[in-house]
C-alpha cells in the first residue's frame, strides 16, 4: 500500500492547530510578498500523526535490521547516546554565551579532542567541521595554507588514488587545485611506479584512504607516505574508513599529516538522512598552528585548584570553517561512545568489525566474483555479475533484496570494480544475522541462474516498484501541483 500525500488527505475546514491570539502591534506585510493563494493541506491532527507515523515504519533503518552499505558505517547506534545529547544542560546552551558559562560543555569538547587525539596519533584537532566532506576540504585547506605559508605557492597538485573516497577529487576541486589519479595495482594497492612518476615540487600533497574504498589495507602505505614527503607534499588521511583501525593502529603514527575522522560512521552517532554530521580534524604538530579556529584549551586557575576552558584562534589559522562547532549534539554522542567502550572496546569494535566482514565474505565468496581476494578490513567489495546469469546486473540483486526485507549494499561503488556491490556489515551484527545476510544472498545468486526476470522486475514487495532513476534525476518533480 502506498501511502497517500499529506494534500491528498486534506478536507477544506479540518484544522490540527489553533494559533494564539495576537499579542503584539498587528503590522502589515508588503504587498509584494503577499499572494492571493496559498493552498496549504488542511489536516486534523490526528491525521497529520497518523500519516507521518505510517511514512516513517515505510522507512528501513538500523534499528529494523542490517544496513551494509559500504564506506558508510551503518553500526547502531546506542541509546545512551540519545540520553545524553538530550540533557538539559547541553540542549539549553547558546552558542554565544559566555564560555564562562558553559563550562561542561567546553570540558567536553576539550577531552573530545584529547581522545581524538590519542586514537588518531595526532597532536591537534578541531572539532568545527560540520560532516566528513568539510572536515576534508578543511584538512586541504590546512595543507594549501602550509605550503603557502613556507612559500610554495607553484604547488597546486593533489595526488588521488583511484581507489580513494570519493569526495577526494571534488574537495581538491573546490579549494583551487588540480587533480592527479594515482591508479591501483593488481593488489588493490597505489601503484608505486604510478606515483613516482608524478612526484614534483608542484605537489601540494596526496589523500589516500586506508583501508581504501575495496575495504583493503594499503600493504605499502609507509612508503606511500615516504615518497609524498620525499618531494616537499604532505599526506591526507581519509577518515571514513577508521571502524577498521581505532584502538589497532595510529594514522599519524605512520606519518599521516592530516586527517578527518567521521563522527557518524566510527563514533556512532546517527546519519540522519544525510545529516546531521561531524568532521573533527586531527592534525600532525607542524600543522597545529594552521587549525580552523577557535578551538577548545584548558587552562589552569592560578587562584584555584581546577581547570576553566575557552576558546583560542591558532596563530596561523585558515579562520573559522563553519559558524560554531559541527553539530554539537553529535559531539556529545561521540563522547559518550568513547566514554562507554573505553580503549579496549574501541579496539575490540575494530577488530570484531574486521571479523564480522571478512567472516561474510567467506559466506558468499566464490558465488560472487571476488576482484581482490585478500584479507579485508572492515568491507569488501565483490562483483554484482554472475557467470551463470549473464545479464543480471548489481542493481537486480540490490532490488531484489528488498523483497528479503533487507537493505542493499553499496551499489556501483568503487568505480574501478565493474558492478561493484560493496558490504560493511560493522561490528554490531551478529552470527546470526550475517549468517541470514549470506543465505539470502546465495539464494539471489540461484534465482538469477534460474529465473532471471524475478531480478530484473524487482522489487516485488516494496511500497514502490523500479523507478526510472534516469528520468528523476534529471527531470525531478520537486513540489506538488494540485491538479484541476
Amino acid at each position: 500500500m502506498v501511502e497517500p500525500l499529506i494534500y491528498e488527505l486534506s478536507a477544506p475546514g479540518r484544522e490540527g492547530v489553533k494559533p494564539p491570539k495576537l499579542d503584539v502591534p498587528p503590522s502589515e506585510l508588503p504587498t509584494e510578498l503577499l499572494r492571493a493563494d496559498l493552498p496549504l493541506p488542511e489536516v486534523s491532527e490526528v491525521d497529520v500523526v497518523r500519516h507521518f507515523t505510517r511514512l516513517s515504519q515505510l522507512n528501513y533503518a538500523i534499528d529494523k535490521g542490517m544496513y551494509p552499505l559500504g564506506s558508510c558505517t551503518m553500526k547502531y547506534n546506542p541509546k545512551i547516546n540519545e540520553v545524553a545529547a538530550r540533557l538539559s544542560g547541553f540542549t539549553g546552551l547558546h552558542p554565544l554565551q559566555d564560555p564562562g558559562t558553559a563550562q561542561g560543555a567546553l570540558f567536553l569538547m576539550y577531552h573530545l579532542q584529547e581522545y581524538l587525539k590519542a586514537i588518531g596519533g595526532f597532536a591537534g584537532v578541531t572539532l568545527q567541521p560540520a560532516a566528513g566532506a568539510q572536515g576534508e576540504l578543511t584538512g586541504v585547506l590546512i595543507m594549501r595554507a602550509y605550503q603557502h605559508f613556507r612559500g610554495e605557492t607553484q604547488r597546486d597538485l593533489i595526488l588521488v588514488p583511484d581507489s580513494a573516497h570519493g569526495t577526494n577529487p571534488a574537495t581538491t576541486n573546490m579549494s583551487g587545485l588540480h587533480v592527479v589519479q594515482i591508479p591501483s595495482d593488481e593488489r588493490g594497492n597505489v601503484d608505486l611506479a604510478a606515483l613516482r612518476a608524478q612526484l614534483c615540487d608542484r605537489v601540494v600533497g596526496l589523500m589516500i584512504t586506508n583501508p581504501n574504498t575495496l575495504g583493503l589495507f594499503e600493504e605499502h602505505i609507509q612508503e606511500v607516505v615516504e615518497l609524498i614527503h620525499s618531494c616537499g607534499g604532505l599526506v591526507y588521511g581519509d577518515g571514513a574508513n577508521m571502524n577498521a583501525l581505532m584502538g589497532v593502529m595510529r594514522p599519524g603514527d605512520l606519518g599521516i599529516d592530516v586527517m578527518h575522522f567521521n563522527l557518524h560512521k566510527t563514533f556512532s552517532t546517527p546519519h540522519g538522512g544525510g545529516g546531521p554530521g561531524s568532521g573533527p580534524v586531527g592534525v600532525a604538530a607542524h600543522l597545529v598552528d594552521f587549525l580552523p579556529g577557535p578551538v577548545v584549551v584548558q587552562l589552569e586557575d592560578e587562584d584555584e585548584d581546577f581547570f576553566i576552558y575557552d576558546f583560542v584562534m591558532p596563530p596561523q589559522s585558515i579562520g573559522p570553517v563553519k559558524a560554531f562547532w559541527g553539530q554539537f549534539g553529535m559531539l556529545v554522542r561521540a563522547y559518550t561512545y568513547i566514554r562507554m567502550l573505553g580503549e579496549a572496546g574501541l579496539r575490540q569494535a575494530a577488530e570484531h568489525a574486521v571479523l564480522n566482514a571478512n567472516y561474510l565474505l567467506s559466506q558468499i565468496k566464490g558465488v560472487y566474483p571476488l576482484p581482490y581476494d585478500r584479507v579485508c578490513k572492515h568491507e569488501f567489495v565483490v562483483e554484482g555479475r554472475l557467470q551463470a546469469a549473464p545479464d543480471v546486473r548489481a542493481l537486480d540483486i540490490a532490488k531484489r533484496l528488498i523483497d528479503y526485507g533487507v537493505h542493499p549494499p553499496t551499489n556501483y561503488f568503487p568505480l574501478i570494480v565493474h558492478e561493484a556491490l560493496m558490504i560493511e556489515p560493522t561490528e554490531t551484527e551478529s552470527k546470526q544475522s550475517l549468517d541470514a545476510y549470506a543465505k539470502i544472498l546465495r539464494k539471489i545468486a540461484e534465482e538469477a541462474a534460474t529465473a532471471p526476470e524475478l531480478l530484473h522486475e524487482a522489487p516485488h514487495n516494496a511500497p514502490v516498484r523500479r523507478l526510472d532513476e534516469v528520468r528523476a534525476a534529471r527531470k525531478p518533480v520537486l513540489r506538488y501541483q494540485r491538479e484541476p
